[in-house]
């Protein structure tokens, strides 16, 4: 390969979000697999993978969690480079919370509609509305809206850092509705929410999920806190990505239909291939499933580019990063008892 077809492959990558380099023979299959863990020896890095990434992806990564758990594992890597395996705003997180180490990411076009639908700027002017609220904010979200909170959350510890929040004090949470509206039911605290949503969970269809309850009465379903209201009234257990998997492996019930992104059940078979699992159905009825296109962007020949070239790279300016490092910090202290 020239330094011209590297040079140009590099150029692309603000537009196209992940190195493409055309005369380069990328490994397949096995030797693929092979040739991304002789990368990770040579370089020192660490495979983070979300639980809804590609099947392959997750069978590859050192360590595979929720959004709470990958950023534990960020912070306590001793790794010299993190290649995350998720979106976007997750491997920010990573970098905020390790500014020596390099943090690449398959493909920065590996978005959110949570985090591109929130602004910093959209902050400022609820905090200038409300001077007296602090501002809880999920963790999906870019780092400029992170350096405007109070404090982060992610839907394992939300409701502990919602409950341990000054009850003399108003509550913004931002940027997703429906788990604020959840939160809300089940802590009391009539928040001040932002009007985002996930388009992934907000997919699913009461009316769709109602017809295969009744046609499933053995079957439980479960359901992520960012689906819609009218689906988590229906659910026999509400819980963050996390909590649905361990709620799957040891519930005694042998059936579930399940409200959330598709990639969990790779998970779910694994620990426990003995149950049946039913994706919870859409309003898009050429679709029987709710897949997120943003973690499917990330595939196996993207992570073997980036680990090997070491690009696409996040980098964040410091003073920038120092502001969102301080509400990942309150919200990593405060979570310190949730496993």
């Amino acid at each position: 390969m020239s330094t011209e077809t590297l040079d140009k492959a590099k150029s692309n990558l603000p537009v196209r979000g992940f190195l493409k380099i055309d005369d380069l023979v990328i490994p397949q299959g096995e030797e693929l697999v092979k040739a991304i863990l002789e990368l990770k020896k040579e370089k020192n890095a660490v495979i983070l993978a979300h639980y809804y990434q590609p099947a392959e992806i997750q069978d590859i990564a050192d360590f595979l969690g929720d959004s709470l758990q990958l950023a534990r594992q960020a912070k306590d890597t001793d790794a010299d480079m993190i290649a995350f395996c998720g979106v976007h705003f997750m491997a920010e997180a990573a970098k905020i919370l390790n500014p020596t180490k390099k943090v690449v990411l398959p493909d920065t076009q590996a978005g959110c509609s949570l985090a591109d639908g929130c602004s910093g700027e959209g902050l400022r002017a609820m905090r200038e509305k409300h001077p007296h609220a602090l501002i809880a904010t999920y963790i999906n979200c870019n780092a400029e809206t992170k350096a405007e909170s109070d404090i982060i959350v992610t839907s394992s510890n939300a409701e502990t850092i919602i409950e341990a929040l000054p009850k003399d004090r108003p509550v913004i949470f931002a940027p997703d509705k429906n788990l604020g509206r959840y939160l809300s039911k089940k802590t009391g605290r009539d928040m001040i929410l932002w009007d985002g949503s996930c388009i992934v969970h907000e997919a699913f269809s009461m009316e769709r999920i109602a017809k295969q309850l009744a046609e499933n009465p053995d079957a439980k379903l479960i359901a992520h806190p960012e689906s819609e209201s009218a689906v988590l009234d229906l659910a026999h257990f509400i819980g963050s990505t996390s909590a649905l998997l361990n709620y799957v492996e040891k519930d005694e019930c042998q059936k579930f239909i399940v409200a959330t992104e598709e990639g969990i059940l790779h998970e779910m078979r694994k620990r426990a291939p003995h149950k049946e699992l039913i994706p919870a159905l859409v309003f898009d009825e050429s679709c029987n499933c709710s897949e997120c296109f943003y973690m499917k962007r990330n595939t196996m020949e993207k992570l073997y580019l980036c680990m090997k070239y070491e690009l696409p790279e996040i980098l964040i300016d410091e003073e920038l990063r120092l502001k969102a490092l301080k509400p990942i910090e309150a919200m990593l202290e405060l979570s310190k008892t949730i496993k």
